[in-house]
């Protein structure tokens, strides 16, 4: 598991400024930092992709390098996570992508909940990397029941998961349910509140970042 800031870097300041309940009514700033998070944490996963040699001819001479083998496929959880997923699409940005509807149902007298999905775009996903986004990885749930009904566009070969922010029991309820799969977190939270959030989080992404809904 890769959690980013677990190491001092510029992106402190865009967590920081994300969680500060003084900065989060500009919905533009937040939607911007957490765009530049996903571009972090984008790079940060390119890392460990395969690579494969090549050569560029500039204007005086032939250059080598290394370029991917293969773009991965970009998967986003609507609504909340489109800012953080455009910051994996400004780098791979030749990627194929696919989008979800799923959301929680509303809670019972328990507080517990349902996941509800509604809405499915996919390509093809036999055989390639997936990375599935989605900024703030709580229950887990919502993942996990994505990722199984993704399946039904082929087996990936590689799956990678990417939060911005992720609270242990989420953390452990993928690595149960979703063993081979691949955890890039800005940063590891405390624990879930009784109503299942994130402590101390942010609040509700989607709502900060394009208003709140009935």
């Amino acid at each position: 598991m890769f959690i980013l800031n677990a190491q001092n870097s510029i992106a402190n300041q865009f967590l920081a400024e994300m969680r500060d309940i003084t900065v989060q009514n500009d919905s533009m700033r937040f939607r911007k930092n957490m765009e530049r998070l996903g571009e972090i944490l984008a790079y940060e996963i390119s890392k460990t992709l395969d690579y494969q040699p090549a050569k560029v001819q500039t204007p005086l001479a032939e250059a080598s390098t290394e370029l991917l083998t293969e773009q991965p496929v970009l998967v986003a959880i609507l609504r909340a996570s489109l800012p953080f997923y455009q910051g994996f699409l400004n780098l791979f940005d030749k990627s194929e992508n696919a989008f979800i509807g799923a959301y929680r149902g509303k809670h019972r007298a328990d507080e517990t909940f349902d996941i509800q999905m509604d809405y499915l775009a996919c390509p093809s996903l036999e055989g390639k990397t997936v990375m599935l986004v989605d900024p703030m990885l709580a229950t887990g749930k919502s993942l996990v029941k994505s990722y199984q009904a993704l399946l039904q566009y082929g087996k990936p070969s590689k799956l990678i998961i990417a939060a911005a922010i992720a609270a242990p029991e989420g953390l452990a309820y993928i690595q149960e349910h979703i063993p081979e799969a691949s955890l890039f977190i800005g940063a590891k939270d405390e624990r879930l509140n009784e109503k299942f959030y994130i402590v101390p989080g942010l609040g509700d992404a989607g709502d900060l970042a394009y208003g709140g809904k009935l």
